[in-house]
Parts: structure tokens; C-alpha cells; sequence
């Protein structure tokens, strides 16, 4: 309420929407304010949101999402192993679709293919999204390509220049990556049991451990612009809901393939293509609209290249 409000509210008009007492509406006003929040307060105006807290608060993410608010369950963790760790936990203990679990610091932060993802506290983004749909298990790599495009377009808006993709689950700026995704399922034999997307971004750290150091920044350390985490995520989470509703209806990725591949980095540059029985040199395409990416050879010759057990570098380094 104090959020969507231009000046002071009453408390006796906060305690009528709310349909809660004064004295509760009296205890929560100091307890966002033990959370850092600012909130004026005048016996016959009421109160007034004032500065907010560099953090990450279940208030502040509710907030900013207004009437986009999940159907499940939003949870913000001071510290944790790692949220799509979470995720599943909540799946598999029959949590609600649609949930949100966000954490100020990851203690075991998961990349791709068990690595390590670097999850210092209070600088960056580390979430994720809990989803049941009824979808058979080889479409699970489009999620993550639908991830990538709202967190491209995302980064792009706060950047203020183009941010890239880098197929099938990373975003670069100026060469170097800002954002790592992480898809994971519990199966049946053909259908996805529940679906866990795990995004990380560099946001404002401006100092990276020396073995990435030549690889990844942050939007911060490339553009000198702070980005505000909790209007980030709010930006994020619609634009990523709007395209997983247009998903379900189609099952495909028709709707967006102009889109994702106005920002993909593979198109049009040599590649190196890495599988467990080697590697080959080829030059990107595009992809389709299965997600797929789409390649070619000196002669020509297009081959489509499902994600999975498949890495994607340029021919002299990450991009």
C-alpha cells in the first residue's frame, strides 16, 4: 500500500484494505522498518514510504510485482545452499506452482554441468522459478531459451545497449558473461514431473574471482550503472511469465524466434561445437523453433544442435 501511494497514508484506510486491525497495521510498519525500510510517520496523515533497502525482502518483491504477483509461494532467504536446490525441495514436499525463491547469498551455488556458481551477498540476483507443466521431457531445454530472452531483454533495458545470448543459457555484455541459467526436472518416463529454472546475475559486484576474472562482469563494472535488484526482478518475472503462458498454448518457440535471435551471439560467427566424441568448427545460424541451434559447415550443410551434454565456444575463446 505504502508503496503504490504518492504521499502519507492513513493508517485507518490501510487497516480497512487490508481488512486487519491498527494495531497490526502499527506492528508491520516497524517491522519493515527493522528490515530498513524508511517510513515517515504523522498522527493525523498516517505513513509514508520513504527510502528502501538495498535488499531483497518477500514485502519488497510482493511490492514491486503489484498485480503480477505468482500464484504460489514467494520466499526471500538471507542465506542458502543454493535455490534450485530449494526449488526442489518445495517440489517434491508438494509446494504450489508458480513459487519464487530468491537468496541475498548462495553457500553452493550451481552452473551448468555441477560447477560452481560464485554467489557473494548483497551485490547480485540468485533465484528461482517452480513450474508443474504438463509437457513431455525433450521440451524442457525451451524453457531455458524463453529464460534467456526475458533476462536478455531485462539486462538490455537496465544496460542501456544491446545484451546478448550466448546459446543456450548465458547472457554477455562486451564479450564477457553477466547471467548463467540452470533448468532442472523431476520425470516420469515421457512427462516433466516439475520444472526448476535457476538464473544468477552479476548485477553490481565489481570484483570477480582471478580464474573468471577475463571471462565475467557484471552490469555495474561494464556500464557504471547500479541496478536496483528488486526492480530487476519485478521487470524480469513478467516478462518471462507473459512468454511461459505463450509456451503452453503453442508448445514451440515460433512466437519469440525473431526475437531471441535478434540477440544471439552464435549468428553468424565461427563455432566451435564441443561433445564427449570431440569437437568440430562450424558458423551459427540461428536457432528454430524447437530451440534448436541451427549450424552449418564450409559446404554449407546445416546441422541442428539439441542442448544437453553440447558446449558452444568461439573458435578463439568464450564467445
Amino acid at each position: 500500500v505504502l508503496s503504490q501511494a504518492a504521499s502519507f497514508s492513513n493508517g485507518q484506510e490501510i487497516s480497512r484494505i487490508l481488512g486487519v486491525s491498527r494495531s497490526a497495521v502499527w506492528k508491520c510498519i516497524n517491522a519493515l522498518r527493522d528490515e530498513g525500510y524508511e517510513i515517515s510517520s504523522s498522527t493525523r496523515r498516517g505513513y509514508m514510504l520513504g527510502k528502501s533497502p538495498d535488499r531483497l525482502t518477500t514485502a519488497g518483491i510482493r511490492a514491486g510485482l503489484n498485480t503480477n504477483l505468482p500464484e504460489g509461494e514467494v520466499l526471500v532467504f538471507d542465506s542458502i545452499d543454493s535455490t534450485n536446490e530449494e526449488g526442489k525441495r518445495r517440489a517434491l514436499d508438494g509446494a504450489p506452482g508458480d513459487s519464487i525463491y530468491i537468496a541475498e547469498e548462495q553457500t553452493s551455488g550451481k552452473g551448468r554441468r555441477g560447477r560452481v556458481w560464485s554467489s557473494p551477498k548483497g551485490q547480485d540476483l540468485f533465484f528461482s522459478l517452480l513450474y508443474y507443466p504438463d509437457l513431455e521431457v525433450f521440451k524442457l531445454p525451451m524453457l531455458t531459451l524463453i529464460a534467456a530472452l526475458a533476462a536478455a531483454e531485462t539486462a538490455s533495458e537496465w544496460a542501456g545497449e544491446k545484451v546478448f545470448i550466448k546459446w543456450p543459457n548465458d547472457l554477455v555484455l562486451h564479450g564477457k558473461k553477466i547471467c548463467g541459467i540452470l533448468t532442472e526436472m523431476g520425470a516420469e518416463p515421457d512427462r516433466i514431473s516439475y520444472v526448476v529454472i535457476g538464473l544468477g546475475f552479476n548485477l553490481n559486484r565489481m570484483t570477480f574471482e582471478k580464474e573468471i576474472e577475463d571471462m565475467a562482469s557484471s552490469i555495474r563494472k561494464e556500464t557504471g550503472k547500479t541496478v536496483d535488484r528488486t526492480k530487476f526482478f519485478c521487470t524480469f518475472y513478467r516478462r518471462f511469465r507473459e512468454k511461459y503462458r505463450q509456451f503452453l498454448k503453442d508448445e514451440d518457440l515460433a512466437f519469440m524466434m525473431k526475437d531471441y535471435n535478434d540477440l544471439l551471439i552464435n549468428a553468424g560467427r565461427e563455432l566451435k561445437v564441443i561433445t564427449k566424441d570431440g569437437e568440430k568448427t562450424c558458423r551459427g545460424v540461428g536457432v528454430n523453433k524447437n530451440g534448436e541451434l541451427i549450424v552449418e559447415d564450409e559446404n554449407g550443410r546445416k546441422e541442428y544442435i539439441f542442448s544437453g551434454e553440447v558446449s558452444v565456444r568461439g573458435v578463439y575463446g568464450y564467445v
